[in-house]
């Protein structure tokens, strides 16, 4: 080692001109090499889910979860598995070794789902197996949080995803957690009873008063304009005012039989 060392500090000028064409290879290899910005890597994960109405999370491992797993476990490539079991689904996660054949794997994971499914209970819905892909994950996720009601927090988000929206470069922007609203009717047998209403008439009032009612159209020669009357219910108050029932001395009215309220799917 010595004798290379002092071999080295003869030839100094060799040693640093080597030097220099090796620092200058290595940057021009650095500058020619591709490079992408957002490279779409492979993860190595399969997973497959299963649902049935009504199971509870015991039944969901012992019935759904073990005969999965006893068929997936024999794949080759899998370096791990995680099964979850929760009421009324399923499902089994697979980690395969780096370097492994997407395709190849999707298809045996397939195959042995395929088989595995004459094993299930007949009311369980047909599995389905899902390939996880990180170019479809969004590449930045904003969370909204603060003591204030959920539609507010709604609101902000819908104002936020439409400013943000109109920013060169993004593509598109998903609101997680809109639920969607809707008008829950909750009425009381004994008062239903009482007034002689019942739940058909109830569903048929509400049916047949939230459309648009076609009325024609009009030409009045410069044009033909389609006519509608709107029943839309709009407002709570235009639910709990909605007639239900007409006896001789007094008019039932829709909350005479029933409390409506603001809620979501």
């Amino acid at each position: 080692m010595s004798r290379l060392i002092e071999l080295a500090f003869s030839r100094s000028r060799t040693v640093l001109l080597t030097l220099a064409f090796l620092l200058a290879a290595g940057l021009a290899a650095y500058q020619s090499i591709p490079k992408e910005a957002e490279p779409d890597v492979t993860v190595p994960i399969i997973y497959v889910a299963m649902t049935h109405d009504g199971i509870s999370p015991e039944d969901a491992e012992r019935l759904l979860v073990r005969p999965m797993e006893t068929e997936l476990q024999s794949i080759e490539g899998v370096k791990e598995m995680a099964s979850t079991a929760a009421e009324g689904h399923a499902s089994v996660q697979l980690e395969f070794m780096a370097g492994f054949d997407s395709k190849r794997a999707l298809a045996d994971v397939r195959e042995r789902v395929d088989i595995a499914q004459s094993e299930l209970p007949a009311s369980t819905d047909e599995p389905s197996v899902h390939e996880i892909n990180v170019a479809l994950f969004p590449v930045l996720t904003i969370a909204l949080s603060g003591p204030m009601p959920e539609r507010g927090l709604i609101r902000i988000a819908r104002d936020l995803k439409d400013r943000i929206e109109a920013l060169s470069g993004v593509l598109e922007v998903d609101i997680g957690g809109d639920r969607e609203a809707l008008m829950e009717v909750i009425v009381d047998p004994a008062i239903m009873q009482t007034y002689g209403v019942d739940y058909g008439t109830l569903s048929e009032l509400i049916s047949s008063n939230n459309r648009l009612v076609a009325a024609g159209a009009i030409d009045p020669g410069a044009g033909r304009l389609v006519l509608k009357v709107p029943g839309v219910v709009e407002t709570l108050d235009d639910m709990l005012s909605m007639p239900v029932k007409t006896p001789a001395d007094r008019v039932v009215t829709f909350g005479d039989v029933a409390s409506v309220r603001r809620a979501f799917k």
